[in-house]
């Protein structure tokens, strides 16, 4: 009996060592920074802007189909709208991020409306997106379990969404839907291209 549990034990260990070693930056890995050239600390305060301007600003949230709370992550409207500080941050503790790390992404302000913390998923199956939107978790039945990842493209960054299930990676894109809204998406072929910008508060109406 000691010898089996001596065996599980030390697979176990083994799988935990094996996860981190392929998720933890390598040497090759670039550093991320933002749009002052620092790097982006873990934990970290942002606002997520487009790259390409002129095409709605920052990130944001808004209720969506038969929502009565905030819940759908989207892209603001007006250029000249930062959108909501976002807290970025991997649970390896590191200071600095890096390309590729699992991350979470959420909102540092929680609505009243909303009990759990204004961390982003992807939610599959919902018309409005024609496949799957990010939102708040906590409030629908069909999340995919997984991460975000920040990854570079070309000279700037993009966010992709990894499922636990079977570790496959989409970009985050955006579509409009019939309301006009910016809703941000699981995509194949059209990532949002960001950057990321110190913010200096919690929240920013």
């Amino acid at each position: 009996m000691k010898a089996t549990t001596t065996t599980t034990n030390v697979f176990a260990i083994f799988i935990l060592f094996a996860f981190i070693f392929n998720h933890l930056p390598s040497l090759a890995t670039a550093e991320l920074v933002d749009t002052d050239g620092n790097l982006i600390r873990n934990g970290g305060l942002y606002y997520i802007l487009p790259v390409f301007r002129g095409n709605g600003g920052g990130i944001g949230r808004t209720s969506t189909g038969n929502e009565t709370c905030p819940l759908t992550v989207v892209q603001q409207r007006s250029e000249v709208d930062n959108g909501l500080p976002i807290i970025i941050s991997s649970p390896f503790r590191i200071g600095f991020l890096y390309e590729g790390l699992p991350l979470d992404l959420s909102f540092s302000f929680v609505p009243l409306c909303t009990p759990t913390p204004s961390k982003w998923t992807l939610v599959k199956g919902l018309l409005e997106g024609e496949g799957a939107t990010v939102k708040l978790t906590g409030f629908y039945e069909n999340e995919v379990q997984g991460w975000f990842e920040i990854r570079k493209h070309l000279d700037d960054y993009k966010l992709s969404f990894c499922a636990s299930s079977n570790n496959n990676c989409m970009d985050v894109g955006v579509k409009r839907d019939d309301e006009g809204n910016r809703l941000l998406v699981a995509t194949e072929d059209n990532p949002f291209v960001v950057n990321f910008k110190k913010a200096t508060s919690s929240y920013s109406a």
